[in-house]
């Protein structure tokens, strides 16, 4: 199809989040660059991480798919060759891009995918999930809305009238894969599908991009994150601060929560440490 050539063509390239790209600059600027910092500001961004995750499972196939540590990668991937893929990835970030300005808030984009990161990593605690997975349900919170910035940089005037139409009350996250069909010929979930196969994303991330607004036609064998995932999305919508997409996001399906094991009121006995790692976040990356 069409529009599947001109994502593949715009992900070789995929640049960081505008939020952290002067950050990766000023962070790899001197010559001795702290990995803490590095690592730190990648974990914030979804596209670094993905383009990490990517460079780490090319170089080093004997792995597995289940490799989700990013403080890993910088260690084995050496910290020169994680600075340039940064670097280069930031760069592109601040190019000035002659085309109609995006139609999505790219700050409020940043808040939402990494606040679902936050949400996702604190429920697997609280549910008892082992700790060697913990960093694995963070990346897939994290990478969960990553379809949207092809199509939002690809169709920005459509992405200005799909925010405008996320103003509406009852417009929600179905209405908005609906829209983007009709409008794109794909939508964000199925964008983000490419993605993660031309990033050999082949774990439960992929799963979770693919199904987090549907994850009631889930079926597979990570179904724990999925709808973790998908609750952790819910929550960011209804109770949290300065999120970009849907206004509206319907609620997940009882079954949802009685397999995840995940009740309606956990947002409650997490929400402080959430606020907690979202201030810190913009305070790293000096958002105001």
């Amino acid at each position: 199809m069409f529009i599947n050539g001109k994502i593949k063509d715009y992900i070789k390239q995929m640049p960081a989040l505008p939020v952290s790209a002067q950050r990766v600059m000023e962070i790899c600027g001197g010559v001795n660059v702290n990995p803490y910092d590095l690592n730190r500001v990648i974990s914030l961004d979804p596209v670094l991480t993905g383009r990490m995750l990517q460079l780490l499972i090319m170089s080093y196939k004997g792995l597995g798919p289940h490799v989700t540590s990013l403080v890993r990668a910088v260690t084995m991937l050496g910290i020169n060759t994680v600075k340039n893929l940064a670097i280069s990835a930031a760069k592109s970030a601040l190019l000035p891009k002659n085309k109609n300005p995006s139609g999505m808030d790219m700050t409020g984009f940043w808040s939402h995918s990494y606040c679902v990161a936050v949400i996702t990593k604190l429920l697997a605690e609280k549910k008892g999930i082992d700790p060697i997975f913990h960093e694995e349900y963070f990346i897939s919170g994290l990478l969960h809305d990553i379809g949207m910035l092809p199509l939002n940089s690809l169709f920005p005037a459509e992405y200005v009238s799909f925010k405008n139409i996320n103003n509406e009350a009852f417009y929600g996250n179905k209405a908005l894969l609906a829209a983007e069909k009709k409008q794109l010929g794909i939508n964000h979930c199925k964008a983000g599908e490419i993605i993660a196969k031309a990033w050999k994303l082949e774990w439960p991330v992929a799963d979770v991009i693919a199904y987090h607004h549907e994850p009631s036609f889930y079926s597979g064998v990570n179904s724990n994150i999925v709808f973790t995932v998908a609750i952790a999305d819910y929550f960011s919508h209804v109770y949290a601060m300065d999120l970009a997409g849907d206004k509206k996001c319907e609620k997940p399906d009882f079954h949802i929560w009685l397999t995840s094991g995940i009740r309606e009121n956990a947002f409650d006995e997490i929400k402080e440490a959430v606020y907690d790692e979202m201030n810190k976040a913009k305070e790293f990356l000096r958002i105001s």
